[in-house]
């Protein structure tokens, strides 16, 4: 299978997912432009206008939202949907072993990335935190070159996964050893030992328990030890005991083999355990980042609201 035929699969995928809020949002759009509200109709709380009324938010490459595209959980009548992204980035004091640059994807109607900027640290434990749906899966997917971008570009160790022809990335994901059988068992019965698992090496997949199977994955992609490690959500299904300990582990494993880890989740207690850079992302772009404690402190409106899962703010059940 192709990279293109793993593309149409997942664009087939995410298309389905996001169609009918794209529909529900389209026809909001039509009702604004066919009825515009009276002067002195109230602002609902939940999608707040602008203080100035410029007209319909237009995106960095032209397009206007609500008849070219429209954002999931953003009102299209919407004039600024990205008030409250500063796109600030605090220094972390090292390199980028990542770098996303103006990346948009669109699937349908529904533009999931719009324009995402964001470097993820060499040496670090990175953890990109966000409300559901929205695009921290389809992030990821980019930076493994599952996905091609509309527009921006995926640096990686400074090469453009985009750019890259099957036969190229398939180099850079896949991993060789000319290591003989007997130092390849000692180094996988190494790695089992060390995410918990080595009583388990003879059981059968369908023996394991789920978050068997995540340190049996984590074991897996750590054996050849990999400069880059991304987890989708590895604490997802996980009772508050073992996500701590997977946490713990993670945390473990990177001070033994350095490297840039990635994580993608919307647990807070994971963020506080174990990332040393935070970045937020809401509608399609980062709205700060920058070490943790930084972040957590931050001023912002929505990442303070979000950080301390407070009912109070930008955030609504929309």
């Amino acid at each position: 299978m192709t990279r293109n035929d793993e593309e149409e699969r997942f664009n087939e995928i995410e298309e389905e997912q996001y169609e009918a809020e794209a529909e529900t949002s389209a026809e909001l759009a039509a009702t604004e432009s066919e009825a515009p509200p009276a002067a002195d109709a109230p602002t609902p709380a939940s999608h707040p206008q602008s203080a100035t009324d410029e007209g319909p938010y237009v995106s960095e490459d032209g397009a206007l939202m609500g008849r070219d595209f429209v954002i999931p959980g953003v009102d299209p009548r919407e004039h600024d949907p990205y008030r409250f992204h500063t796109g600030r980035k605090r220094d972390h004091g090292g390199e980028d072993a990542i770098e996303i640059i103006d990346l948009v994807k669109q699937f349908g109607r529904a533009r999931i990335l719009n324009g995402l900027n964001l470097g993820l640290p060499e040496n670090q434990v990175s953890m990109v935190l966000g409300p559901s749906g929205t695009g921290k899966s389809v992030l990821i997917k980019h930076i493994v070159g599952l996905l091609y971008p509309d527009s921006g570009d995926v640096l990686v160790h400074g090469e453009s996964i985009p750019n890259m022809t099957d036969d190229e990335l398939f180099e850079v994901l896949r991993q060789h050893t000319d290591k003989g059988e007997e130092e390849i068992g000692e180094i996988v019965n190494r790695r089992l030992k060390e995410v918990g698992l080595s009583e388990a090496t003879y059981k059968m997949p369908n023996e394991l328990s789920g978050g068997m199977r995540k340190r049996a994955g984590f074991a897996r992609a750590l054996v050849l030890e990999p400069a880059i490690v991304m987890f989708d959500e590895p604490d997802s299904g996980l009772d508050p005991v073992r996500t701590a300990l997977l946490c713990e582990l993670i945390r473990e494993i990177h001070a033994e083999n350095g490297g840039c880890y990635l994580v993608i989740s919307h647990d807070l207690n994971t963020a506080r355990r174990i990332a040393d850079f935070i970045a937020v992302l809401w509608s399609g772009k980062i709205v700060e980042s920058g070490p943790k404690e930084e972040v957590f402190d931050s001023s912002n409106p929505f990442v303070n609201q979000f950080l301390h899962a407070d009912v109070s703010g930008p955030l609504s059940m929309d």
